[in-house]
Order: structure tokens, then C-alpha cells, then sequence
């Protein structure tokens, strides 16, 4: 909505112009009338919409034409002023002022216009016989108000009408010559409809209805004024009700008659409420509102979020499969302008059998958009309605900001739910068929469902009995891995094939150039191991390495036997991330895994007994 109103007055000399500013501001009819008045601004705080308005006169003796030109480009709102007691006066308002107002304007871009018949003192009857003509033949005239400058009739309205041809313009959302609903509103009106039918039958229910009201105008309807809504609409529109409840077209109609019987603000209020700007786009303040995120931190959906999205999830999951199929998924998002998820998400979470994505791959899928592109996460949940269906200022509400890491490091705990590995190692290591096997997908076997490819999957792994997200992000070494900022991340997994003799030292060269002098912990990874290893052409074999660099022993992988001892080393790759202060020569020692396997409180208390076990074993 605009932050201030300009008003511009203009009409044949004498017809009272100057006179009607006058009479506003002084509340009383001037004995004296200067020949133009001077641009006069009224606060917010006594303007019906509580914006301040600035009133501007023309004088064509005054003022040239150019000058009148600059005002019409700075005014919000026309208002042409007739004098109701002289026909020529009206003529010119077809002839001459609103040609030179809009004369060059394109259809939708015109400025509204406000028609003033003044001087109705001097007339016992109405004017409006002979204006109708003039207000169908212009659709950018919103409306016309008769007043009287001298007994200071309608002089408020007047004003008032005019705020509100700028605050709440027509031209968006109504074409008066088809006498419709525009296609931009229509679809704008459409998703708040799909947004506020809570149970997705189509259909407004009573108490879908009332709270839409209480959402959007602070009370509910009181259920004699519910039912009088829905006759209305049933006397008006063959389809639009429908077991007693509104339905799309019986919403689209109601908007309708609010805008045919000049309630423009009625629409205006349910669209401002629901994010639109006047030109019936979604506010950046709406869709991308203001979070900070301090280097070092991540962001994560809270329990908040995840209670909404659980809520969405079960409304499009019409069959209660506790999966959505690609027909649910797309009516999930219908309500945003482009699909954003696509084919990708199907190798990137956890499916069902049916290759649909589950409801865990649904909220793992919602977990990695808000740790990667936070911004874009927010964008979603707006289209989505969050700050509407919650009740929240905005979409940030649904987010968590977590502790900067380098804190985590130095009290050696974290609150995060979510941990990022990258998986890295050169092409024909088993990469890809790892980071499926995460999702459950026998390693070595494509996923036949979908020929898309994602560098990200995610799951989540069990640490000291809490789930946490772990994203396997898949780095290609020779085309990616470039910059210091690529190696960033929670826990690095170096991958080398145990069958080619070249494969271990690219894992080497990693290691020492990104994470040798790092905090992030580094978990070898020998994938292949169902095949006779190979001497690795490094200089010192894998085991040595990692001795030398305090690392824990490479974890074998085989693409035949996906059995526990492989599974666990994701569970291996969430303890790291999720101690990287254990990083170092806690890792290499056999203790480590003993140690995080029990959990960081439990080895707080038992540590010394611990260490008398490993001291007697060795």
C-alpha cells in the first residue's frame, strides 16, 4: 500500500476548486478565495486510512502547461471538478481534462479519477443523469461525488473517495467494460482460497470461513451474517455452494459483488493480508523477510516449522498412505508460482517402495532447503501461507539460527540438528552409489525410478539415542574442489577405491591441502572392498597415512554386502561431525568410537575407567 496520497484538483475556472480545499481545511466556507491554494498535506493520524495526504489546486491562469503536465505525472488520484449548475463545465470533462489526464495512458496504467459536481446548493436536482454517460465511457473514473463547498456537503467524502481510488484502486482487480474479476486477481484470490480450505475438500466450511474473517478483519462472523453471505452467493451463482460451505467460484463471486458495490477494501484487506502489493505481486517484505545469519552459523527448521509442515503434509496426502504421489505433491504446491522441488528430489530423500516420496523424505527434503538456501526456504513457506496458517509475523518464526561452530568447538557440544558431509574421492570410487545407499538403495543398483541426479542426499542417523539430518553432498574433485570455501563443511569422507592403485592418492592430496591444519574431522572411507586390494602408488599405504595423521583406520565398503558394519559408517560420519573437538589424535586412537558410542555425557563420568580398560587391553 502507498505511504502517502497526492491529490490533484482540476476543472474550468470558477467551478470551485480552490474553494472545496478551503472548506476542507478551514471546516467553514471562506468569505476570501485566493485564485489558487497553496499544496496542502494533512497528517496520517486524522486521514481515514492513516495516510498523509497532500492536496494540490490547479490554476489555469496561474499555472502553465508544462507545470500541469508535472503534476498530473506526481498525482495519485484526479479529481475533475464540475460546477452541476453549468453544462459546458461538463462537457470539458469528456473533451479536454480527461484526454490531457490520460489521453496517452495504456489500459490498466491510467490514473483513477474522482468526478465533483460542486455547488449542489445551487441546484435542486442531481447531476448524475448526465455524468452516467461520461463514468461508462471512462473506465478510469471510479466514482462521482456531488458536494457543496458553500454548506460544506460531502467535502469529507470527497476527499475520502479520492484516498481510497489510490489506497484501493480498482484497475488491478476489476475491468469495468468485461465486468470481471481480473485474470492477476483471480489467481491471487484463488491461492488464498486453497490456502484457507484447511481440510483441501474444496470447499470453505463455517469454521474454515470464520477463521479466514478472524484472520484477515480480526473477528469472526457472527452465523446469522455466515448465512446470509451464502444465500447471497446461492441466489447469484449456480456453483458456489456446496454442502452448505463457499467454493471457489462462489469466493471469486463474492469478490466480486464487494468491488461492484464499491468495497474495494474488502478485497484489498484479504490480499494485503495474504502479502500482495497493488500490483498483485507478493511483497519481497513477505516472501524474503529479514534474517541474519552470522558467518559460521546454519539454519534449521524448528518444531514450529516442522508442525506446519506436518500439517500441510497430511492435508494433500488424500489416499493416508503416509506418502505424497507426484499428483499430490504438485497439489501441494499449487499454490506457488513454479514447482520447487523437482525431478531431483526423487534420488535425493528417502521413497517409498512406489518410488513416492514418504513423509520422512518430505520433512528431510524441507530440512536440507533451510540448511542450504535458507532464503529460497522462506520464499516457499510464504507461498505456502505460514504467517497466515500460524499466526506468526513471518516465515522466520519457523527457523532456528544455530550457535556460531567455532562456540560449539570450544564448549565441545551442539545444539544442531543437522550436519553436512562431503563425500570426496576421484570418479569411479562409488560416490554416488554410497550416497543411495544412504536412502536405502542397494549400493551398485541405479535407482530405476528416475534417470535425475542430485550432489545432495539426506537422511538422518541415531547419536546418543537423538536423530540428526546428516547431508552426503558428493564432491567432484577434478571439476569442483577448487577453493578453500569447497572444503567447507562438518566431516569430510575421503573415498578411494581399494582396487585402483591410483585412486588413494587423490585422497591424500585432499586431506593435506583442505583439512591437515583444519578443525573439520576427516573419516576415510575404502570403498570396493569386495575386490582383491591393490598396492596404493602414494608412498605409504592407506593405514600408514592415517596412523601418521592421527586418523582413524579407512572403514571398508563393500558394493555387494550392504550389511551393519557399512551402514554404520554413517553413524560414524554423524558421531564426527557431530564431536569434531574429539578430531585429531582422539580419532585415531581406538577408544573414539567407544567413546562417542556411549555419548559425550556418559564419557564425561566414565572417562578414567575407560581409560583403565584400554590401558590394561593394551
Amino acid at each position: 500500500m502507498k505511504q502517502d496520497v497526492r491529490i490533484l484538483l482540476l476543472g474550468e475556472p470558477k467551478v470551485g476548486k480552490t474553494s472545496l480545499i478551503m472548506s476542507l481545511v478551514g471546516e467553514e466556507f471562506p468569505e476570501e478565495v485566493p485564485p489558487r491554494a497553496e499544496e496542502i498535506t494533512i497528517p496520517a493520524d486524522v486521514t481515514p486510512e492513516k495516510v498523509p495526504t497532500h492536496i494540490v489546486d490547479y490554476s489555469e491562469k496561474d499555472q502553465s502547461d508544462e507545470v500541469l503536465r508535472d503534476e498530473i505525472i506526481k498525482a495519485n488520484v484526479v479529481c475533475v471538478v464540475y460546477d452541476v449548475t453549468n453544462e459546458d463545465t461538463i462537457d470539458k470533462i469528456r473533451t479536454k481534462w480527461i484526454p490531457l489526464v490520460n489521453g496517452d495512458a495504456e489500459k490498466g496504467h491510467k490514473v483513477p479519477i474522482i468526478l465533483v459536481g460542486n455547488k449542489s446548493d445551487l441546484r435542486s436536482g442531481s447531476s448524475m443523469e448526465t455524468i452516467l454517460p461520461i463514468m461508462n465511457q471512462f473506465s478510469e473514473i471510479e466514482t462521482c461525488v456531488e458536494c457543496s463547498a458553500k454548506n460544506l456537503k460531502n467535502i469529507s467524502e470527497l476527499f475520502y473517495y479520492a484516498q481510497k481510488a489510490v489506497l484501493h484502486p480498482t484497475a488491478p482487480l476489476y475491468d469495468p467494460e468485461d465486468k470481471q474479476l481480473k485474470p492477476a486477481c483471480v489467481r491471487a484470490l484463488t491461492r488464498i482460497f486453497y490456502i484457507s480450505d484447511k481440510d483441501n475438500d474444496r470447499i470453505l466450511s463455517d469454521t474454515e470461513l470464520n477463521s479466514f474473517q478472524k484472520s484477515c478483519f480480526g473477528n469472526p462472523l457472527a452465523p446469522q451474517a455466515l448465512e446470509d453471505v451464502k444465500t447471497v452467493v446461492w441466489k447469484n451463482t449456480s456453483d458456489g455452494v456446496q454442502d452448505n460451505g463457499l467454493t471457489l467460484n462462489g469466493f471469486l463471486f463474492l469478490n466480486t459483488l464487494f468491488i461492484q458495490r464499491g468495497r474495494h477494501e474488502t478485497t484489498w484487506t484479504i490480499l494485503r493480508k495474504f502479502g500482495y502489493d497493488d500490483s498483485l505481486d507478493l511483497t519481497d517484505d513477505y516472501l524474503y523477510p529479514k534474517l541474519r545469519v552470522p558467518v559460521g552459523c546454519t539454519t534449521e527448521l524448528n518444531h514450529l516449522g516442522h508442525q506446519f509442515l506436518q500439517r500441510l503434509f497430511d492435508k494433500y496426502d488424500e489416499d493416508k498412505d503416509s506418502a505424497l504421489s507426484p499428483a499430490e505433491l504438485r497439489n501441494l504446491f499449487y499454490v506457488c508460482p513454479y514447482m520447487p522441488w523437482g525431478p531431483d528430489v526423487y534420488v535425493t530423500v528417502p521413497t517409498t517402495q512406489e518410488g513416492n516420496i514418504s513423509n520422512h523424505g518430505y520433512l528431510c527434503q524441507w530440512m536440507l532447503s533451510a540448511y542450504l538456501d535458507i532464503h529460497r526456504c522462506l520464499e516457499h513457506l510464504g507461498y505456502l501461507g505460514y504467517p497466515i496458517l500460524t499466526e506468526q509475523e513471518s516465515q522466520t518464526a519457523a527457523v532456528t539460527v544455530t550457535q556460531e561452530k567455532a562456540l560449539d568447538l570450544e564448549k565441545r557440544q551442539t545444539q544442531r540438528s543437522v550436519f553436512l558431509c562431503k563425500v570426496i574421492g576421484p570418479r569411479g570410487t562409488g560416490k554416488s552409489a554410497f550416497l543411495q545407499a544412504f536412502l536405502g538403495r542397494k549400493i551398485g543398483k541405479k535407482n530405476n525410478s528416475s534417470s535425475a541426479f542430485s550432489p545432495y542426499v539426506i537422511n538422518t542417523v541415531q547419536v546418543s539415542n537423538q536423530e540428526k539430518y546428516l547431508i552426503l553432498h558428493e564432491v567432484d574433485v577434478e571439476t569442483e574442489f577448487l577453493k578453500t570455501s569447497d572444503a567447507s563443511c562438518d566431516v569430510a569422507c575421503l573415498m578411494y577405491d581399494i582396487s585402483d592403485p591410483h585412486s588413494f592418492d587423490y585422497c591424500a592430496s585432499i586431506y593435506k591441502q583442505h583439512y591437515m591444519e583444519s578443525n573439520i574431522p576427516c573419516v576415510l572411507v575404502a570403498s570396493k572392498a569386495d575386490l582383491p586390494e591393490v598396492k596404493q602408488l602414494h608412498g605409504m599405504t592407506p593405514g600408514d597415512f592415517c596412523y601418521k595423521h592421527r586418523l582413524p583406520p579407512p572403514l571398508p565398503l563393500s558394493n555387494l554386502c550392504f550389511d551393519s558394519t557399512s551402514k554404520n559408517i554413517y553413524t560414524k560420519l554423524a558421531w564426527a561431525a557431530m564431536y569434531p573437538h574429539l578430531n585429531g589424535s582422539d580419532m585415531s586412537n581406538t577408544t573414539f568410537w567407544l567413546r562417542v558410542a556411549l555419548g559425550s555425557a556418559v564419557v564425561a563420568v566414565l572417562g578414567f575407567a575407560i581409560y583403565r580398560v584400554v590401558s590394561r587391553l593394551k
